[in-house]
């Protein structure tokens, strides 16, 4: 005897059996027993989730002579037998929009519901399957019948894709019932699975039967075919081994083996390890939504814990023992570089994935580099705590501060530890900022009046600050001060009367007397100068972060760093 699918053996034949989907299969039997069913539905939802499996259940339902009172149908008679099994039947005829999609389809299809059912109080039912596949002049064919449709007849469109459906046929959408089918949740596909196992003489753990679950992604469908592959491969006894060989997944200790590389900074690790999945027979693209998954679990365990999660306890407690190696901004990092590898299209476009995949994980393992500037700062012994440290109005001691150590420097950034990138740091004091005194000391040296000025923070123009401490100030030699700037749309407020005003007006206090004030050309319209380059924008950028930040020339040279666009 030929074998018959689980996923067409197993079909349900009535609105209790359908898993997930109450909300659509207890309206329509309701809307059966009370003789309120609508003449065109709507069925959208994922790929295996009941479509149209309810619609042939509630086409059973229509016809059947020996239906329930609360709308049931039997299952067993002969319209129910054909019906169900999608054999050829008078009054229910199911079309594959995907092959049938023209006009001419259409109206084939509108002139054939004309006709009368078959015998007296049976119900024609058209199931269009696909539904999103069929062209707009098909659907402007089948408007007018689906607005005034002849007696007991009922059209059903299913799709995956209601979209499609809105884009090119919005009118179509006002005309019928429309359904959202959920995805099923994993255990609801796993109490399927056992029922159907039990009804096969056979069984599995509930660990195996998880594997298939969230592999099947809410399709109950996919996960009876899956069941089928490893009911086929192990002749009855379903084991997690075996539907891991079936489905081509990698062993959590893989994946535990590479958060250890991540974490300890082994960068030549990775290396070693795709190699092992490439030499394993293992699908790299397998292996990279298995990463996905695990750097969202290692992330939610790392902010909560004693959260609830569908893993084994053991893979459950090597993953909370490596959380806690982990920064939550790294893991954040992470899983961002992660999707981003999927999102601009880089592992499907590449021919070998070993590459993406490999550049994916080295720049995880280097994420010890990657600091940003107010980390660094703050490491350094710049600025103080938000929760109020030493310096200025902290309580703490205002006097110079040594540098970090490597230990401390990650400890302040947030981040563990990880490899000699954290080991180097200057041991000589840095020392604090400057701050005023109170009250004002004037100064005979504008350009440092100008830089008391700005450290004081008082007078300066609205949105000014960035501007003024990127440019260039010096003393003629006259006691005048002369500010070259940089280029963009501030320079020309600069020449506005008021703003230099307001500049004049702050610098009194620092200066003892009334400045003059000589606005230069910008920084790139010198005579002679070379045309702006990338390399160009670069440097003085750098120039205007130093001068806003004096310790942070000593931390790119110190540390190696580089500024990233």
């Amino acid at each position: 005897m030929s074998h018959k699918a689980l996923a067409r053996k197993h079909r349900p034949r009535s609105f209790a059996e359908v898993s997930t989907q109450e909300h659509v299969s207890e309206t329509l039997r309701r809307a059966v027993a009370t003789d309120r069913v609508g003449h065109a539905y709507l069925f959208c939802g994922p790929r295996g989730v009941g479509k149209t499996t309810l619609a042939r259940v509630l086409a059973m339902a229509l016809n059947c002579a020996d239906r329930t009172e609360d709308g049931e149908p039997c299952g067993e008679c002969e319209s129910c037998t054909r019906i169900w099994g999608g054999h050829t039947a008078l009054d229910v005829v199911e079309i594959d929009a995907a092959s049938n999609r023209g006009v001419d389809d259409a109206r084939e299809l509108r002139e054939r519901a004309m006709y009368a059912p078959s015998g007296e109080g049976r119900t024609k039912v058209y199931i269009v399957d696909e539904a999103h596949m069929l062209t707009r002049e098909a659907w402007n064919a089948l408007l007018k019948i689906l607005e005034e449709p002849p007696p007991r007849v009922i059209f059903v469109f299913a799709t995956t894709e209601p979209q499609k459906i809105q884009q090119m046929a919005a009118p179509i959408l006002s005309r019928c019932q429309r359904f959202d089918f959920r995805r099923i949740g994993v255990d609801d596909i796993v109490a399927q699975l056992g029922r159907v196992l039990a009804d096969e003489g056979a069984e599995a753990p509930d660990d195996a039967l998880r594997v298939i679950a969230r592999k099947a992604d809410g399709g109950m469908r996919d996960a009876l075919s899956l069941l089928d592959q490893v009911l086929s491969l192990t002749g009855g006894s379903v084991e997690l081994d075996a539907v891991r060989r079936v489905l081509g997944l990698v062993e959590d200790e893989r994946y535990v083996e590479l958060l250890d590389i991540l974490r300890d900074g082994r960068h030549e690790g990775v290396f070693a390890l795709v190699e092992g999945l490439v030499d394993d027979g293992y699908d790299l693209v397998e292996f990279y939504h298995g990463l996905l998954d695990v750097l969202r679990i290692l992330l939610r365990l790392r902010l909560a814990p004693d959260a609830r999660l569908d893993l084994q306890e053991e893979f459950r407690a090597q993953l909370l023992e490596r959380a806690r190696g982990f920064a939550p901004g790294d893991l954040v990092r992470m899983l961002s570089q992660a999707a981003e590898l999927e999102s601009q299209g880089s592992l499907r476009k590449a021919p070998n994935p070993r590459l993406p995949i490999e550049m994916l994980l080295l720049r995880m393992s280097f994420l010890d580099r990657t600091v940003s500037f107010e980390e660094l700062i703050g490491a350094l012994g710049g600025a103080p705590s938000p929760s109020g440290g030493a310096g200025p109005g902290g309580g703490g001691d205002s006097g110079p501060r040594p540098a970090a150590s490597g230990t401390e420097r990650a400890s302040a950034a947030g981040a563990p530890e990880r490899g000699p990138a954290a080991s180097a740091a200057p041991e000589s004091p840095i020392p604090e900022p400057s701050v005023p005194a109170e009250p004002v000391t004037p100064t005979d040296d504008v350009v440092e009046a100008w830089k008391r000025w700005l450290d004081a923070g008082k007078g300066i123009p609205a949105g000014f600050a960035p501007f003024l401490r990127s440019a260039e100030v010096r003393d003629d030699g006259s006691g005048r001060l002369s500010i070259r700037p940089l280029p963009g749309p501030a320079y020309e407020r600069l020449l506005e009367r008021p703003v230099t005003d307001a500049i004049v007006e702050g610098l009194v206090p620092h200066l003892g007397r009334m400045p003059v004030l000589v606005v230069e050309a910008p920084l790139d319209a010198r005579d002679g100068r070379a045309p702006i380059t990338p390399e160009a924008v670069r440097e003085d950028t750098l120039r205007a972060l130093y001068r806003q930040e004096p310790r942070l020339e000593q931390a790119v040279e110190e540390l190696d760093l580089e500024l990233m666009d």
